[in-house]
């Protein structure tokens, strides 16, 4: 089994990532990192650029986990595509971060961490940073 993380090059996805990390080492499991970003978009705030990739890389190699990292550009909902892939890679966890929102935000906004939170059929492990 494997365990998911949503990463993004933020505080809450490096937060996700080392709490995704712990939880590899400790289920004795690969990771599995998903940095994607919106297709067609020209430029992404989502994208890790290549040299904090390879620092998830080497943070892995020292844990003594293997790490695999996505990179696809999705097109749909974000979650969605979270989710597609926690079903078809069979993973035990998806590990998310969390950022602080009003209630106000939570009610008009939505967010891709709810939707994830709501309806996914495994357990999803939420962290902040």
């Amino acid at each position: 089994m494997t365990v998911l993380v949503g990463y993004l090059p933020t505080a809450e996805g490096e937060a996700a990532f080392a709490a995704g990390l712990d939880e590899a080492k400790r289920r004795g499991e690969d990771l599995l990192a998903i940095n994607s970003p919106r297709s067609g978009a020209p430029v992404s705030v989502e994208a890790a650029d290549p040299h904090r990739l390879d620092d998830l890389t080497a943070r892995a190699e020292r844990s003594g986990v293997e790490l695999r990292i996505q990179t696809t550009p999705h097109t749909g909902e974000l979650a969605d595509e979270l989710l597609h892939i926690a079903a078809s890679e069979n993973a035990s966890v998806i590990v998310i971060g969390l950022r602080r929102r009003s209630p106000v935000g939570k009610l008009f906004l939505g967010s891709t961490a709810q939707r994830i939170l709501l309806t996914a059929d495994r357990p999803v492990l939420a962290v902040k940073p």
